[in-house]
């Protein structure tokens, strides 16, 4: 009734092409993880001009040395500086930002980029990169929950 297709599939084609590029399994996680930790840098960088501290200055030159290591293969410090993990921006852009909606919606979307980082993390087994993230979603999941009132024996 139909007339039988003469050529192959542009998809069979591509995986018998020798000069078609091909990535393995673990080369995809590793683009993958580290796109979600850049991110999670970058949320950072935001995050460290609102509310300036040491631990969000040590999270971002973490994050700038796993991401130098899964791109670069090594985590060279010139590299992690120009991927964010420099000095925070001046004191007049923090007052031009700093509400605490913003804040709130900027832990928000760490906490959500950790999450993803870590499952990739674990799906590649690698362990210092689950490390931090499992290490910046908490940090996130704290920061969201607020200050806690002090426990009274009564």
């Amino acid at each position: 009734m139909y007339e039988p297709i003469r050529t192959k599939s542009v998809h069979t084609r591509a995986c018998t092409t020798p000069d078609f590029p091909h990535r393995s399994r673990e080369e995809e996680l590793d683009i993958q993880l580290a796109g979600h930790l850049t991110a999670l840098l970058a949320v950072t960088d935001e995050l460290r001009a609102l509310e300036p501290s040491g631990e969000l200055d040590t999270a971002a030159e973490r994050l700038a040395c796993q991401v130098a290591r899964l791109r670069w293969g090594s985590p060279l410090p010139e590299r992690s500086r120009e991927l964010g993990g420099g000095a925070p921006p001046t004191p007049a852009a923090r007052a031009a930002h700093g509400d605490a909606s913003r804040v709130t919606e900027l832990h928000r979307r760490a906490h959500a980029l950790a999450g993803r980082a870590l499952v990739v993390a674990a799906s590649r087994a690698d362990t210092a990169a689950a490390i931090l993230s499992a290490e910046r979603l908490d940090a996130h999941t704290a920061a969201l929950a607020g200050p806690r009132s002090p426990i009274t024996a009564g």
